[in-house]
């Protein structure tokens, strides 16, 4: 239904009358549609908040609540998070007086669904959450974010939540979009919402107790901006991955400290850069679509073999190839790329590419989720990207064959 300055409202019968007040005129007539227009606006926050349980800190108590009455917070934490941190997060809330409930939560990939989902409401339901004051705080990877995220978006349709990401790709990436969701029916995050965390705290010590493996996890998204927008951050990536994956982000050295914190900076602005106009994904031709055309389903097919941020470094290994042979990457820039994901230690092959089948099956559901065109992203040189509709099956096989010869032979390289 509009309704104009006049206050015109529709009636069950079909006519029309205006509310009574000043200046407005009564009349009827036939009425057969109605069309409701209504914007919302949307503003969250992105904050380095390094040091972020130390007593002293009080980002997680916004807002405060009612004067005079006790904060409460639901706290939804990976079960890993609660072994490594888990008495600092406790004493943190019981220092501040905190009315709080801890719901510790097994996540990864593999138990990334909705049952899970439900789990975390029927918490939310238990704790009796008041959504305009109580946030939900969810501590954890990016899984878990994105399953709380869901549950926060489902329950009273709408309910505040928190994101306290203590992984790499969760700094980078999905501590900072809007997207929400859980994998359904064999396919990733098939069920989701957009739904963005009100407030997003980024702490980097929680990476100093990651294993070596998931840093490089997280290097690939940061590496996936690198390609598409930013050669500087390219740059910083293949001068110093190394350093940031032996020191986690922690800036062991000065050197280190300013490296890792221009990293993760020019990361997260680069990805908030894409996503804010876009926030919706009413326009689909997105770079940060890099290297998210073949993964998921090879991830899917792989897991657990295969990390996130892996099944995205094969991804950018096959497409620039698929680049190089297109002359949009030259033969320096192409081996540069695959060179700086082996000094990230990523992987650049894996044995699911030689499935034709499966391949081509991965493109066709990517074009069906992209209004039926393929609108794949590769890069153009190190920096820039541009969007094609006409891969071929051809193209793709030999791309395939490519990438693998290029495997080997870095691999006979390393012996």
């Amino acid at each position: 239904m509009s309704v104009s300055s006049s206050g015109l409202v529709g009636l069950a019968d079909g006519s029309a009358r205006a509310l009574s007040g000043p200046g407005l005129y009564a009349y009827s007539e036939r009425i057969d549609s109605w069309t409701v227009r209504a914007s919302k606006p949307v503003s969250y926050e992105v904050r380095v908040a390094d040091g972020l349980f130390d007593l002293t800190r009080t980002d997680l108590l916004e807002p405060a609540g009612v004067p005079g009455q006790r904060v409460r917070r639901l706290v939804v934490l990976d079960a890993n998070v609660d072994l490594l941190h888990g008495n600092r997060i406790r004493a943190y809330f019981d220092y501040h007086d905190v009315e709080y409930r801890l719901c510790v939560v097994p996540a990864n990939e593999t138990v990334k669904d909705f049952d899970v989902a439900a789990r975390v409401v029927r918490e939310l339901d238990d704790f009796g959450i008041d959504r305009r004051r109580e946030p939900v705080i969810v501590i954890g990877g990016g899984v878990l974010m994105d399953i709380v995220g869901l549950a926060s978006s489902l329950y009273r349709r709408g309910t505040p939540f928190i994101r306290v990401p203590t992984t790499l790709i969760g700094l980078v990436d999905a501590g900072v979009g809007a997207k929400t969701g859980v994998n359904f029916n064999g396919h990733k995050n098939r069920l989701g919402t957009y739904f963005p965390a009100d407030l997003t705290l980024l702490d980097r010590s929680f990476l100093a107790t990651l294993d070596r493996r998931h840093i490089g996890n997280g290097l690939a998204e940061i590496l996936k901006i690198a390609l598409i927008k930013d050669v500087r951050l390219f740059g910083l990536l293949e001068e110093h991955g190394p350093m940031l994956l032996d020191d986690k982000f922690q800036g062991e050295s000065e050197q280190g400290d300013e490296v890792a914190r221009e990293v993760v900076r020019r990361a997260i602005h680069g990805m908030l850069e894409e996503l804010q106009p876009n926030l919706w994904e009413t326009t689909l031709e997105r770079c940060v679509d890099y290297g998210h055309t073949f993964s998921p389903t090879v991830e899917m097919r792989a897991l657990p073999e295969l990390l996130h941020g892996e099944a995205v470094s094969v991804d950018m290994a096959l497409t620039t190839v698929i680049a190089h042979h297109r002359g949009l990457v030259d033969t320096v820039d192409r081996d540069r790329v695959l060179a700086v994901m082996r000094s990230l230690e990523l992987p650049v092959w894996n044995e699911l590419l030689s499935r034709s089948e499966l391949l081509t099956a991965a493109l066709r559901d990517t074009v069906r989720h992209r209004d039926g065109l393929q609108r794949l992203p590769l890069p153009r040189g190190i920096g820039e990207a541009v969007f094609v509709n006409d891969l071929t099956e051809r193209e793709l096989l030999d791309a395939v064959a490519g990438l693998e010869s290029l495997a080997r032979e870095q691999e006979e390289d390393r012996v």
